[in-house]
């Protein structure tokens, strides 16, 4: 339990370091430095280990890493326009979108009536998770936040594309290291794809300090999250995750003075029963699933 709150807390001050980067850099300047820390990182960590980087199922990994990279760039940028409670908040929707994609594969392998009684459970809890987003993007959005908030839930879309990925890897026998590892590669490559397009920001101090730190944390959460997977209770650990967006929520407040409405809260806290809620039932459906990334 306590590794899994290190890694909320983690992915919450990564979120903090990136509102303050994107001020002086564009969501996708930003992918890419978070991916070179990561290869140069896990590069090592896997000489280290001797684990091999070698694999036999690429194409997997290209899919991964498309999907993870729109994931990323996708949250990165609603970070950047939207509150950072509200924006972590969208892009833990992923737990809801993928008891979407499993209420939709009983629905297409059981017919029309049976799934309906049997995943009562899993419709409710995804009829709760987009009610929650009603109710938090409604009262709480300036109009020039709407495409932030369309952003944010691509972002979450993706992000279950992305897991459901990691998941197929896994139990194909590939390492987390070394998923981890093309992942990184894939941000970097889509990072730097995306500058050829919308330019790059030249560096200037203190403004590029922000940039280490991004990297860094990711990886610290990433390995505090395997290491509880690793060590606890399983779905136990995965609903701990959601601990993130109260330390997001608490650092909006305090760090930079956001005020959402009663309504946008409430909201939160049932997209955060929901996905718990959804995260039980993924369980029962998918057993020994690897940890979420972020």
């Amino acid at each position: 339990m306590a590794w899994m709150l290190l890694a909320s807390l983690f992915f919450a001050s990564m979120g903090v370091c990136i509102k303050f980067a994107s001020v002086h850099f564009n969501s996708f300047e930003i992918v890419a430095y978070r991916g070179m820390v990561g290869v140069i990182f896990l590069y090592g960590f896997t000489r280290a280990r001797g684990i091999s980087l070698r694999t036999t199922v690429p194409m997997m990994h290209l899919w991964r890493s498309l999907v993870g990279t729109i994931s990323l760039t996708a949250w990165f940028y609603a970070i950047a326009v939207l509150p950072l409670a509200t924006a972590m908040t969208l892009n833990y929707m992923s737990s809801v979108w993928i008891a979407t994609f499993l209420l939709g594969g009983a629905l297409l392998t059981q017919g029309r009536d049976a799934p309906l009684r049997q995943q009562g459970p899993l419709f409710m809890a995804v009829l709760a998770g987009f009610a929650g987003v009603a109710m938090m993007l409604r009262p709480s959005l300036n109009p020039d936040q709407v495409l932030g908030a369309l952003v944010g839930l691509l972002s979450g879309i993706f992000a279950a594309f992305a897991y459901l990925q990691v998941t197929a890897l896994s139990r194909a026998g590939e390492p987390e290291s070394r998923t981890v590892f093309y992942f990184s590669i894939g941000a970097v490559l889509a990072g730097l794809l995306g500058m050829v397009f919308v330019g790059a920001t030249p560096w200037t101090w203190p403004a590029a300090l922000w940039l280490l730190p991004i990297g860094l944390l990711a990886l610290g959460g990433q390995l505090c999250m395997t290491r509880a997977y690793s060590r606890g209770a399983t779905l136990v650990v995965a609903n701990l995750q959601y601990s993130g967006i109260v330390f997001a929520g608490i650092y909006s407040l305090v760090i930079f003075g956001d005020r959402l409405p009663l309504m946008g809260w409430l909201g939160m806290a049932l997209i955060v029963v929901s996905g718990i809620t959804a995260t039980v039932l993924r369980a029962r459906a998918i057993p020994n699933s690897p940890a979420e990334e972020h």
